[in-house]
């Protein structure tokens, strides 16, 4: 029986505990207070005692691949060198941290960012195949703008190159090990998906095809990295896809993938449910209306969208997601089960957990190795001081959304709702987020 005190041993990394700060948006960019920022983000979940930070996703090309603004990109080493301040930090309090190495393809904002486009007319998106009919239609509808360049045979594996020279990069600045984002529709995602990978060439065709293009990635890392570096990966079951998509990853698929990784030399995965649909189903919980209504966020709204008019429909489609997607604690555990029931390597869950008996019950059941909270921390910079010290703490996290949306005009994620600051305030005149070292 697992405790959340407990060290676990990630690909020969101890981590000091078994919480961790999943992969968030922190809009640090690349510009010259971008690595203040990190550390500004970052640190005091480390000086509050998560065993583990997972830096958000960061960008492995020059140009193209964000699906948010204010991403930040590693493919120069000059500015990843310099992240060494950051890994420094977060070392000085015994934590550990990981970088998350991404790309959008599909997702990128050059496809759904209208003042991007504008600002970027000669952007094309990467592609494993031609988009899928209905993003098509959405594409000749206006509301999507494809272009997409699909990657030959030789381009995957120049993509898969980047992947390991960003992670190499980051290495030699300090980072404990390298999270591939494999979730959330981004371009590893579209191509483990039958939904997007339509290829007929190695990477298409069959589960264990559209696998290789991520096993291809790992294999890049490794050998740039060394044996020594852990590298995990999150992996998808597009469970919540709508009705009317036929091809899609199911939760057999999507263990059999977690399977196949761990054979292939993966330290760890992460299983989470999601859609084929960069939707709600990512984060679940309330309409964000209060960020909607927000004035300050209103023209960046436009600008993202394209119009107001536009602006207005994107958050009725957010409405009426939030009655879909309902919150649901710990929503993948059933599948974290399923997957630390084959595999040998650690199982990280994350996604709608929110108190610590809940935390200490996948622990102790086996379900999972490791537990990660996202948006909470938005709320609660320092949460693993309370969590970790206390056998009934739950977050002020209300799970309202209200820190997600406003991302989409590049806006910070931070915690805007009243009584979630007001909890916050109070729990910090206690004493609360203090934690001795």
């Amino acid at each position: 029986m697992a405790e959340l005190e407990d060290s676990l041993d990630v690909g020969g990394v101890e981590l000091p505990n078994r919480l961790y700060r999943a992969p968030l948006l922190e809009c640090a960019g690349n510009g010259p207070d971008a690595v203040e920022t990190l550390i500004a983000d970052l640190e005091p979940a480390a000086a509050a005692g998560a065993g583990l930070i997972c830096q958000g996703a960061t960008v492995v090309r020059e140009r193209g691949g964000c699906a948010a603004p204010g991403m930040t990109r590693v493919h120069d080493p000059s500015f990843v060198a310099d992240l060494e301040r950051l890994t420094e930090a977060v070392h000085a309090h015994g934590s550990r941290i990981f970088v998350q190495l991404e790309h959008g393809g599909l997702r990128s904002m050059e496809t759904w960012h209208a003042g991007y486009r504008a600002a970027n007319p000669d952007l094309r998106q990467l592609a494993v195949s031609r988009p899928p009919a209905v993003l098509r239609a959405l594409d000749r509808a206006g509301f999507l703008e494809y272009d997409p360049h699909v990657l030959t045979t030789a381009g995957v594996h120049d993509l898969a190159a980047d992947f390991g020279r960003c992670a190499a990069y980051a290495v030699d600045a300090g980072y404990d090990g390298v999270h591939v984002a494999g979730a959330n529709m981004g371009i590893v995602q579209q191509f483990l998906s039958p939904f997007y990978n339509r290829r007929d060439d190695e990477f298409g065709g069959s589960r264990a095809a559209r696998a290789r293009f991520l096993e291809l990635v790992h294999d890049e890392i490794r050998e740039r990295v060394g044996p020594d570096v852990p590298v995990m990966t999150k992996v998808p079951a597009e469970t919540a896809a709508p009705a009317f998509v036929r091809r899609h990853l199911t939760l057999d698929d999507g263990v059999a993938l977690c399977e196949r990784l761990a054979d292939a030399g993966f330290d760890a995965v992460v299983p989470v449910q999601c859609s084929v649909f960069w939707d709600a189903s990512i984060v679940r919980g309330e309409f964000p209306g209060r960020a909607w209504r927000d004035d300050r966020f209103r023209e960046g709204y436009e600008t993202a969208f394209g119009s107001r008019l536009r602006a207005l429909g994107v958050a009725a489609l957010n409405w009426l997601q939030s009655l879909q997607y309902d919150f649901e604690p710990a929503w993948n555990r059933r599948f974290a089960r399923r997957v630390s029931e084959r595999v040998a390597v650690p199982v990280l869950a994350e996604g709608g957990i929110r108190e610590r008996p809940q935390i200490d019950r996948l622990l102790a059941t086996g379900d999972c190795d490791a537990v990660g909270m996202g948006r909470p921390f938005y709320a609660e910079p320092r949460l693993p001081a309370r969590i970790l010290d206390a056998e009934e703490a739950a977050v002020a996290c209300e799970n309202c959304n209200n820190c997600t949306v406003p991302q989409a005009t590049g806006a910070a994620g931070v915690c805007r709702t009243p009584s979630v600051l007001a909890k916050r305030g109070e729990l910090r005149r206690e004493g609360a987020y203090e934690r001795e070292e």
